[in-house]
């Protein structure tokens, strides 16, 4: 989310907010590059030479994905299969997010896209599968600590467990809706339909989405319906307050929109997660989607995918490799004695910062120093091997001495995160970072999350 709409929500001073947890259909879209410069000799179709294929979570999944690189903290709750493309869709989710995995009836649904010089060709469509009724614990668990829910339903049986999870919440619940999909909750703080799904929700009586937006606020006792009209932003209607159109902020008309619903749906949540009325919420939704749209829509989401067997690489190599593709680096530092949810959080967070995720780690000699005798509990090697197992860590660099200010020095990091436990202080190692020109940011720690507290429990 952009720095100034972000700085606009209006968040009570120190109040922590829950995750956000989507709940949805989540897909795996494909998307196949490549030049079409000739016809086919024995059909009139292009050729298309293909340079590139690119995958990423679709549905739900690149809406939890998008708000995930708000910085947020997701829980994503889907139904996925136990075929190859599950395994795929596990391996693009599993870095940013946190996932609460349903079983899927059937093949995990896959959208191909055939592209040559950004337009789509062709679209290729597979799989059948519908969501099996098994919320379970980890569902209800996610919902229970949730700030904020939104339901991103795509036709294929999650929604229906949503309805049964979201009775009695008093959390924001947004309902992106979908023709074959649920009929949504009662009592939604937000509904984002689409104009060609308004229609279909109030099939006798359309006159256009205004008035769709105001007659689905009646009839689905939402506080708010924001039907959505593409490149001219969204029609407002707030249970009884005035109808607002709300234009984007810039034009990305004729550009691929692919995922623009999923990016508002997200964008708005968050923002009534962190206190925005209505309003507020579907105009940075507005904005948020249409500069989506402007950087190319869904096909310019970039996701590392996680296999077995990809070749861990050493922390200068990243930074190099970043630096030479564009990228931002991000880097933090830290002890990471007895790895708890406080760290997780905390590294998740910084790897939405930016393209890669370099953790400087004190050595054994330097814990020492820094807690005592007795610490570490955990030595370096296997504090190293902890973190690089967690799919948003891209290496890891231990340092000997009592700051990190030479490691930063070898990284050149363009961010360097630190956690909210060290806000209005002077950090050691300022003085290397302004001269590199790195920007200091620092991240809200989860309350009562320390390796303090644990040792003082296991005691």
């Amino acid at each position: 989310m952009s720095e100034d709409l972000r700085n606009s929500i209006p968040t009570a001073q120190g109040a922590v907010t829950g995750p956000l947890v989507v709940i949805g259909d989540t897909l795996l879209d494909v998307d196949v590059e490549g030049e079409a410069e000739r016809l086919c000799p024995d059909a009139p179709v292009p050729v298309v030479d293909v340079t590139a294929e690119q995958a990423r979570p679709g549905g739900a999944g690149l809406a939890a994905l998008l708000a995930a690189r708000d910085g947020a903290d997701v829980v994503l709750i889907t139904a996925i299969g136990d075929d190859p493309d599950g395994h795929r869709l596990c391996g693009l989710l599993s870095e940013e997010l946190d996932l609460v995995r349903l079983p899927l009836r059937g093949g995990t649904v896959r959208k191909t896209r055939i592209r040559a010089r950004g337009q789509t060709l062709l679209r290729l469509d597979s799989g059948d599968g519908t969501a099996r009724y098994a919320p379970g614990e980890a569902a209800a668990e996610a919902i229970g600590q949730a700030g904020a829910v939104l339901v991103s339903d795509y036709g294929r049986g999650v929604a229906r467990m949503a309805r049964e999870l979201l009775r009695g919440t008093d959390v924001p619940v947004v309902w992106d809706p979908h023709p074959r999909g649920e009929q949504p909750l009662p009592g939604c703080a937000l509904l984002t339909p689409s104009e060609a799904e308004a229609r279909r929700l109030c099939p006798s009586a359309y006159r256009g989405p205004d008035q769709a937006a105001r007659m689905l606020v009646r009839e689905m006792r939402a506080r708010a319906v924001a039907v959505t009209t593409g490149s001219r932003g969204a029609s407002l209607a707030i249970e009884g307050g005035p109808f607002t159109q709300v234009p984007p902020p810039v034009r990305a008309g004729g550009q691929d929109a692919c995922g623009a619903g999923d990016r508002l749906a997200g964008a708005a949540a968050l923002a009534l997660r962190d206190g925005a009325d209505a309003r507020d919420a579907v105009t940075i939704g507005v904005g948020e989607a249409s500069r989506f749209v402007e950087r190319g829509g869904a096909a310019s989401v970039k996701v590392r995918e996680q296999r077995l067997g990809d070749r861990p690489r050493t922390a200068l190599e990243v930074a190099g490799l970043t630096r030479a593709n564009g990228g931002r680096l991000i880097a933090t530092g830290g002890c990471f004695d007895l790895l708890h949810a406080g760290h997780v959080s905390l590294l998740r967070r910084a790897r939405a910062l930016g393209d890669a995720l370099v953790v400087c780690v004190n050595s054994d000699d330097s814990v020492r120093r820094l807690k005592g005798p007795d610490r570490p509990i955990v030595d370096a090697r296997d504090r190293v091997e902890v973190l690089r197992a967690l799919g948003c860590v891209d290496a890891v660099l231990v340092f000997e001495e009592d700051t990190p200010a030479r490691a930063i020095e070898l990284l050149r990091p363009d961010v360097w995160v630190k956690g909210g436990d060290y806000e209005g202080e002077v950090l050691p190692e300022s003085e290397v970072l302004g001269r590199l020109g790195a920007e200091i940011v620092v991240l809200s720690t989860l309350p009562g999350r320390s390796t303090t507290n644990l040792i003082r429990e296991i005691q």
